[in-house]
């Protein structure tokens, strides 16, 4: 130091790690602050949290099929697959094994690691039950992890799935009770809770979250976000769809959401449900690439791969694999032991 000169002490701000969070039970209102938080400070919590459970950073490739088309008695109103709706989609029987097996054939060689069988039945029937289980046999047999969403399952009905290798089981919440009423009256939200453990009861993985878009509140997603979080455990997928709207359907005019709020609540399910893979799911093909580089960004790790989500449409595979190669990330990679355990390879 110069003789004559004074010295001066330079602090540094560093920024501060996001507070450890408890693992539940979370309340509507603790939800509901942090979708109420500054964007770019919630995104920064979310990846904190995913870096500290997902270090791979991969995404998970998962493939849906539609096993058997339209005709579904329930009224959700979101669904262009059910009979009360005119939009178009015809009813059809399910598929034959060697159709199925073709399809999940070229998901596996299009680099998906998870192949997911949907039905648009109300709740199957036993003699349903016996043919879908021939499907995931068929399917496992190609070394791809196996689900089904084929609506509301018996405690004896989820047990001949687990039996036939079925690895998860898809039986969205869709949203907040309170709301529910407002998207489909054929059912109670307490039927699907009763699904969903009966899935877990029969040792089979769960695959469950919801869909934003449809005319609900704020509180709305935040009542969503709590009732999965909630679960004991909570699904080891959490499928986030923005809704895709069908003419014909009754939801068809619902405002469509915020690009930012739709960020906001993959972020916030990744807080809540730290070592879930959470789905981009339906509506990718509505956001753009910018939009879903945040979803990423806030936590998403896994997308529905393939040009077509059971009957609306997705974007299509050179899409997906030029997007992920723009961000530099990279897709997960599953193989199927002999004992039937899937592990990250």
């Amino acid at each position: 130091m110069n003789p004559g000169t004074t010295s001066q002490t330079v602090h540094i701000h560093r920024p501060s790690s996001p507070p450890a969070r408890q693992a539940g039970p979370w309340s509507v209102d603790a939800i509901q602050q942090l979708l109420d938080k500054p964007l770019l400070e919630l995104v920064f919590e979310a990846q904190t949290v995913h870096r500290q459970h997902w270090p791979a950073g991969d995404i998970e490739l998962a493939t849906l099929l539609s096993v058997k088309t339209g005709g579904c008695p329930e009224n959700c109103g979101y669904c262009p697959q059910a009979a009360e709706f005119d939009t178009g989609v015809k009813a059809e029987k399910l598929m034959e094994v060697e159709e199925v097996v073709r399809a999940a054939q070229a998901a596996k060689d299009a680099g998906a690691t998870r192949f997911c069988m949907g039905a648009a039945w109300r709740a199957p029937k036993d003699r349903d039950i016996e043919k879908v289980s021939a499907l995931i046999g068929a399917v496992k047999g190609l070394g791809l992890q196996t689900c089904a969403t084929l609506g509301m399952l018996e405690p004896h009905q989820a047990q001949t799935l687990k039996d036939a290798g079925l690895d998860y089981y898809n039986h969205n919440l869709d949203t907040a009770p309170e709301y529910y009423t407002d998207v489909v009256s054929t059912r109670a939200y307490q039927d699907r809770l009763d699904t969903l453990q009966n899935v877990r009861a029969a040792g089979i993985s769960v695959c469950c979250g919801g869909i934003v878009g449809m005319g609900e509140a704020p509180v709305h997603r935040a009542g969503l976000i709590a009732q999965l979080a909630n679960l004991q455990p909570y699904p080891e997928s959490v499928p986030i769809n923005s809704l895709v709207r069908v003419p014909g359907t009754p939801l068809a005019d619902s405002e469509p959401i915020d690009p930012f709020d739709f960020v906001r609540v993959i972020a916030v399910a990744r807080i809540t449900m730290p070592r879930a893979r959470v789905r981009l799911s339906a509506g990718r093909q509505q956001m753009g690439e910018a939009v879903q580089a945040l979803c990423f960004m806030a936590g998403a790790n896994s997308i529905f791969y393939g040009d077509k989500l059971l009957v609306t449409g997705n974007p299509d595979v050179d899409a997906d694999v030029q997007l992920l190669a723009k961000l530099g990330l990279n897709g997960h990679r599953t193989t199927i032991t002999e004992g039937d355990h899937a592990l990250a390879a």
